[in-house]
C-alpha cells in the first residue's frame, strides 16, 4: 500500500510542476489537499508519512475517526458547505473551511468560534458559472459578502474556491478558473482553491494555489 500510494503522490507531483512550469510558475506554490473520504486511516498515515500535510473531509462522521487517530499536526480541510447546525463541530475538528457559501454559515463559524476561543481560516465559495447544482456565491454579489464577513473577527478569509463543471471542454474550465483568479485579485486574497483529479493541471495552468485529489492518489 505504501508504495502504491508513493508512486501515486509521485505522478501527482510530477504533473504539478510540468503545469507550474508551462506557464511560469513556482510548483512549490501549489499545495496539495488530499481528500480521503472514502479512505481509511492506514492510508492517510501512508500519505502523511510521504509529506502530505492537507487533507480533505466532507462528513464529520467519517473525519472523526480518522482526526482522533493521526497526527495532531495535520490541517484538516472541511470541504463541505456548512451546515449552520454541525458549525461547533466543525470549528472543533477542522483547522480550515474550505466552502463558506453564505454570510449565515460564516456567522454560525463565528459564534462557534467565540464559544471556543478559536480562530479559523477559511475560503469562500463562488459559483463562477452559475450552475443550479453548485453551491457558492455568484460574482456580482462576491464583494458585498466579503465586505459582511470581513466583521468576523474570529474568521481568516483566506481566498476563493470553486468547482468547474463536470466534464466540461477545455475552453470552459479555463475561462472557469480565470474567473476565479480575476476575484481573487480584485479582493486582494491569495488563495485559489481550484482544480481537482480530472482538471487540476488546467488549474494550476491558470493560478490554483491549492488543488484537490482524491482517487488519483489511492487508486
Amino acid at each position: 500500500m505504501q508504495h502504491r500510494i508513493a508512486q501515486n503522490l509521485s505522478r501527482i507531483q510530477a504533473r504539478i510542476e510540468q503545469a507550474a512550469l508551462r506557464v511560469g510558475r513556482d510548483a512549490s506554490a501549489v499545495r496539495i489537499i488530499a481528500v480521503t473520504k472514502t479512505v481509511s486511516i492506514a492510508e492517510v498515515q501512508a500519505l502523511y508519512e510521504l509529506g502530505i500535510r492537507d487533507f480533505g473531509e466532507n462528513r464529520l462522521e467519517s473525519a472523526a475517526p480518522k482526526i482522533s487517530a493521526l497526527p495532531a499536526d495535520i490541517l484538516w480541510h472541511h470541504i463541505a458547505p456548512v451546515q449552520t447546525r454541525k458549525a461547533k463541530d466543525i470549528v472543533t475538528m477542522f483547522s480550515v473551511a474550505d466552502a463558506i457559501d453564505r454570510v449565515k454559515a460564516a456567522e454560525a463559524l463565528q459564534r462557534r468560534c467565540d464559544e471556543q476561543d478559536k480562530i479559523l481560516d477559511v475560503l469562500v465559495e463562488v459559483n463562477v458559472t452559475g450552475e443550479a447544482s453548485k453551491h457558492g456565491f455568484v460574482p456580482e454579489l462576491l464583494q458585498e459578502a466579503l465586505r459582511e464577513m470581513c466583521a468576523f473577527d474570529r474568521l481568516r478569509i483566506k481566498g476563493l474556491m470553486t468547482m468547474a463543471p463536470f466534464d466540461a471542454p477545455e475552453p470552459v474550465l479555463r475561462a472557469c478558473f480565470r474567473d476565479l483568479n480575476r476575484l481573487c485579485e480584485d479582493a486582494g486574497l491569495p488563495e485559489r482553491s481550484m482544480g481537482m483529479t480530472d482538471d487540476f493541471e488546467i488549474a494550476i495552468e491558470e493560478g490554483s494555489t491549492q488543488v484537490r485529489i482524491g482517487r488519483a492518489l489511492f487508486i
